[in-house]
């Protein structure tokens, strides 16, 4: 072996983490019981709240947006596009396909306020 045989070798790959769910060649964290209680304590502290269920993406798992009426949101991942419109069944919140209708123009105004406020 010379001194710099080494360096020539080809890195070893790490192998995913079994309980991480794969999707294409990344890997995406499922969603878990605390994703849930989060979305459940945002509707019942707020009004005025909609969910909007974003797709798998290649970069992340299906979420649910859920946006207030003054703009203040939150995201979180959930098991299915199914199981997020029946959350917002259970809920009484509206719940729509955010790749049909996108984002609420009151979320963007929101960022945009706390951005301003924050430079």
């Amino acid at each position: 072996m010379g001194l710099f045989d080494r360096f020539r070798r080809a890195p070893r790959m790490r192998r995913p983490a079994r309980d991480a769910a794969r999707t294409g060649s990344t890997t995406v964290r499922a969603s878990v019981k605390a994703d849930e209680e989060h979305l459940t304590a945002f509707v019942t502290s707020r009004r005025g709240v909609e969910g909007f269920v974003e797709p798998r993406t290649a970069v992340s798992d299906v979420t649910l947006l859920l946006v207030a009426h003054d703009g203040e949101w939150t995201r979180r991942r959930v098991p299915s596009v199914q199981w997020a419109h029946q959350f917002a069944n259970r809920h009484q919140v509206p719940s729509y396909d955010a790749a049909v209708v996108g984002v609420p123009q009151r979320m963007r105004d929101y960022n945009r306020r706390r951005k301003a406020g924050d430079a």
